[in-house]
């Protein structure tokens, strides 16, 4: 997982959209674009730069590709941000000035 991968399919928010229809269960590609405004291609891509970001998994099941959540990578990248803005209790402090 590529940290930058993850944040940058987090940005779009067609790419969120797709992720909040999956919160519920695995679905096809089809199920995924139904109702969506946007061509299956563009779905395609998307789900494309989601499994490469490592957010999705996919597995065949006869002719379709069934596509569900893979929290890893979303894991990852929040146990990164809270450690990159975790407060060391140690840590040099920047000194307050009196107002």
């Amino acid at each position: 997982m590529v940290l930058s991968d993850v944040f940058k399919a987090l940005a779009d928010p067609s790419r969120r959209q797709i992720l909040n229809r999956l919160k519920r269960g695995p679905l096809s590609a089809g199920e995924i674009s139904d109702g969506l405004e946007m061509s299956k291609p563009s779905v395609s891509n998307h789900l494309n730069l989601l499994k490469a970001a490592g957010l999705i998994a996919s597995e065949r099941n006869g002719q379709f590709i069934i596509y569900s959540l893979d929290a890893t990578a979303f894991e990852e990248a929040a146990a990164a941000m809270f450690e990159l803005f975790a407060v060391n209790e140690q840590s040099h402090q920047p000194e307050r000035r009196p107002r």
